[in-house]
């Protein structure tokens, strides 16, 4: 009796492992070969990185993301490979990637410490910059404070930049890392000011244009995009400064290195062989000097 105990140990050992939870959506690539399709997250009102057409997606980042596929489709061999978009808010793109309802996000965002604590990151893609835009008959000390007019120097510059940017109302996108800046820029300069957060960053710009915000702070190239789209009379404008850079990137599942490399691989490649700066001329009014010099740094050996 014992002896048959001792030997069924090995069976019941292996049914009671079938039984267990297996990971909620197991790797990504194998995901992808099972279904035979790569779904492509996304914000839908992020133009000129993403946004909406018909039921499907366009910009920067998507076109970035459709040369990422071809290398998928290459690796897998899966020359029918099928390409399925997914819109996801700000609320929901961490979930998204950590569930397995997204492959990959490819709208860039900044690859925060918090954010690395649920997802990975790929390669820089872009490198953000925060500008605002006001109205064109905006207040000249907010202005003078805004555009860094006032000497940094001594108390005398604190208390004319509180001076400027107190008693108004700036806003900023719900969650993002912009609404975080602005609180801290607050409490260092010791300003008494109102933010107010915003869905997206049309709702942002209507904010200003009604006299309801002094200022909507955002990523540049989305508010030059927007502002070409919806004030095309100038009505509000975007300054020329930028208050901070940051490398943004695509978000992928934290616990899959085959993935992330496979992305990175494809990526560093994009950025030998040209493509993504002719992504920037499609979308993002060509590359400076200065991000042609990043491309170099960004690309993996």
């Amino acid at each position: 009796m014992n002896v048959k105990l001792i030997k069924s140990k090995p069976l019941l050992l292996v049914c009671l492992l079938t039984l267990l939870p297996v990971t909620a959506h197991g790797s990504t690539l194998e995901r992808i070969r099972t279904s035979h399709t790569f779904t492509l997250g996304y914000l839908p009102d992020f133009a000129p990185f993403s946004e909406q057409v018909a039921d499907k997606a366009s910009g920067y980042a998507i076109d970035l993301c459709l040369k990422i596929a071809e290398k998928v489709k290459s690796e897998l061999a899966l020359p029918a490979l099928k390409i399925a978009y997914q819109p996801v808010s700000l609320n929901d793109e961490i979930n998204a990637v950590n569930s397995g309802k997204i492959d990959i996000l490819c709208t860039p965002t900044p690859p925060t410490l918090a954010r690395r604590s649920q997802v990975s990151y790929s390669v820089p893609v872009y490198t953000a910059g925060l500008s605002a835009v006001v109205r064109e008959d905006a207040s000249l000390p907010l202005l003078n404070v805004l555009n860094g007019k006032v000497a940094h120097t001594g108390p005398t510059w604190r208390a004319t930049a509180n001076l400027g940017l107190s008693n108004q109302t700036y806003a900023a996108i719900a969650g993002g890392v912009t609404e975080a800046w602005i609180h801290q820029q607050m409490r260092l300069l010791g300003v008494v000011a109102t933010l107010v957060t915003v869905e997206n960053a049309d709702a942002g710009l209507k904010q200003v244009a009604d006299g309801k915000a002094s200022a909507f702070f955002a990523e540049r190239m989305v508010l030059k995009h927007l502002l070409s789209r919806n004030d095309p009379e100038g009505h509000l404008v975007l300054l020329e400064r930028i208050f901070e850079y940051a490398p943004t990137a695509m978000a992928l599942d934290r616990n899959d290195e085959d993935f992330r490399l496979l992305v990175d691989t494809a990526l560093s490649e994009m950025y030998r062989a040209g493509d993504i700066e002719q992504a920037y001329d499609n979308y993002l009014d060509g590359a400076g000097d200065a991000a042609k010099k990043l491309f170099k740094i960004y690309a993996l050996p």
